[in-house]
């Protein structure tokens, strides 16, 4: 009941749920986050016949920073509309038990196959290449990875920058990121 009030709460104060939802594994959810077989190469194919790009987003339960994120960036309704107009987004138990494939067909739990691509700490979003590279394995073929949860202008500026292929270009994300906020301080 103290739940619901609050989100009233937050509803009326703020016009949006600041809650996120969480799900049986205890990992917050979004609706437009895609359920596949996780098979990385088809999720990639799929994507890509959607006009989009892959991204694969590892949470854990009681991740107060996958909430952060979640009630953040991914329920600001700019950041989520880019996010849903340009990626198909796979969610990911870093400690889980569903059965994940890799390019070279190595199936392993979620939570080895998180090792296999090193990744650490959650939230952690891998986004994945346009075409699948031979002989390689997602972590390493991934084109860009975003450790942790930012803010709004962060989020939207990386999935914007892989969505342009930044990546390709000589510009580091980071500098790219600079010059983003420089543009819109001065559109202010």
């Amino acid at each position: 009941m103290m739940r619901m009030f609050v989100g009233l709460f937050a509803v009326l104060l703020f016009g949006q749920t600041a809650l996120a939802e969480v799900g049986e594994d205890g990992l917050h959810k979004k609706e437009w986050f895609t359920v596949t077989f996780k098979d990385v190469a088809e999720d990639i194919q799929d994507a890509k016949s959607q006009g989009k790009r892959l991204a694969m987003i590892f949470e854990q339960r009681g991740c107060i920073y996958c909430r952060q994120l979640h009630e953040g960036p991914l329920s600001d309704p700019e950041v989520a509309e880019f996010i849903k107009s340009n990626f198909v987004v796979i969610q990911y138990n870093l400690f889980g038990d569903e059965e994940v494939t890799d390019f070279d067909g190595t199936a392993l739990p979620e939570k080895e196959m998180a090792k296999r691509w090193g990744v650490v700490f959650t939230p952690t979003i891998l986004f994945m290449p346009e075409k699948v590279p031979e002989g390689d394995n997602a972590g390493r073929a991934s084109v860009a990875t975003m450790p942790g949860a930012f803010g709004k202008g962060t989020t939207l500026d990386m999935f914007t920058w892989v969505k342009e292929k930044g990546y390709e270009s000589d510009e580091h994300f980071q500098k790219y990121h600079a010059r983003r906020i420089q543009e819109r301080q001065k559109s202010q």
